[in-house]
């Protein structure tokens, strides 16, 4: 049996007895994304070792660069999503000294702003179906004291402590559920969630860097549409992609994280638009099917050629998709994708899915499979 496949098949993938996905990585809701066993058991497999980043180019929430970080090299992620670059960007930095203290002036001037009828709601699509009048003010005037913070690692790491609490504010009935229900929510929850939410993120990130055993690498995030960027816009010592592709016709990040990219500005149907895998591709009037996928991928191995090093590894985390009643076979349709562009495809495992992961697709809830692969660029690439 050759290399790859005798070590993919020594680990086992499941990860049953490790501990959950709590911690840092659970500083903000996110849907489907990596165990954070998996990216470390890979890198720790496959890195080479010389100081060559660490490349993950649909990031999420950023699993794959906090477990490069903490084993001391350089990480890259690319996300089409400005919440997902968000929400990683905060995870991969330090916090400022005085974090809970601009918390508390925060908190307090959008007290004030509430008392003197001093806040703004935003003009949100839905937004009085969603969120009650009083809820909607008291995230105003919390997000528009957020926005005037002049440390921007700071503004960043309060608006994801707020962003994590929007969808239990409002009333919308899960984040996997859109269904608007009574919730027993009063504005002196929303700051007293805040406040919970804001220790939260300073508790987990400290205890994080505080790892008396980690030598920390780097971070670098770039919010880009992997369709459209270019290498010269990536580092050209890539020594190993791990990845974890959006698949087709299962999760869509965009309907996830909707109203939270409302409030902070964000555009969500622009995201919807370019997302690869959004359920709506595959249900409008002229449907993409599996070939546009296979046709996405080969453009993401055409980059990833371009900046890795020879013989790197390039490993994904993909599971199988339901279109229209057919399953597809990824792992067969990344293996057409990689192919000529230099790849070779080196071994798979399988694994299991947990029964407890949501998504807005409930077809995707019959696949409980997915695969580790893992892909070598040749030599002479």
């Amino acid at each position: 049996m050759p290399q790859v496949a005798q070590q993919l098949n020594l680990v086992d993938w499941d990860f049953v007895n490790a501990p959950s996905n709590r911690g840092i990585h659970a500083i903000h809701p996110y849907p489907a994304k990596f165990i954070p066993q998996i990216p470390r058991k890979l890198i720790e497999l496959y890195h080479p070792g010389d100081g060559s980043v660490v490349l993950d180019p649909f990031c999420g929430s950023g699993t794959t660069l906090v477990e490069a970080i903490s084993l001391g090299l350089e990480a890259w992620g690319i996300d089409l999503h400005p919440l997902a670059c968000l929400i990683t960007r905060v995870k991969t930095s330090l916090l400022e000294s005085d974090f809970i203290q601009t918390s508390e002036v925060v908190l307090r001037r959008a007290k004030t702003r509430l008392t003197t009828n001093q806040v703004a709601v935003p003009n949100i699509p839905n937004l009085d179906h969603w969120f009650k009048p009083d809820i909607q003010t008291a995230l105003a005037a919390l997000f528009s004291e957020i926005h005037d913070v002049s440390t921007i690692s700071t503004k960043e790491a309060l608006q994801v402590a707020l962003s994590s609490i929007v969808v239990r504010v409002s009333n919308q009935e899960s984040d996997t559920r859109y269904a608007a229900i009574e919730k027993n929510v009063c504005v002196d929850d929303v700051f007293k969630l805040f406040e919970r939410a804001v220790c939260n993120v300073a508790r987990v990130i400290s205890l994080f860097r505080e790892d008396l055993f980690c030598t920390f690498g780097s971070a670098r995030v770039l919010n880009q549409d992997i369709l459209s960027i270019s290498h010269r816009d990536l580092p050209k010592n890539v020594g190993l992609v791990v990845i974890s592709p959006p698949y087709p016709n299962a999760y869509e990040y965009w309907l996830y994280h909707k109203y939270r990219m409302f409030w902070l500005g964000m555009n969500p149907i622009v995201v919807r638009e370019k997302e690869i895998g959004a359920r709506p591709h595959y249900f409008k009037t002229k449907p993409q099917d599996e070939r546009d996928f296979e046709r996405q991928m080969g453009v993401c191995f055409n980059l990833l050629s371009r900046v890795m090093l020879p013989e790197a590894k390039a490993c994904f985390l993909v599971g199988r998709s339901i279109i229209h009643g057919r399953e597809i076979d990824n792992v067969a349709l990344l293996r057409r994708s990689a192919e000529p562009h230099g790849f070779e495809f080196k071994g798979s495992v399988e694994r299991n899915i947990p029964a407890t992961r949501k998504t807005f697709n409930p077809s995707h809830g019959k696949i409980t499979k997915e695969h580790v692969i893992v892909f070598s660029l040749s030599r002479s690439q």
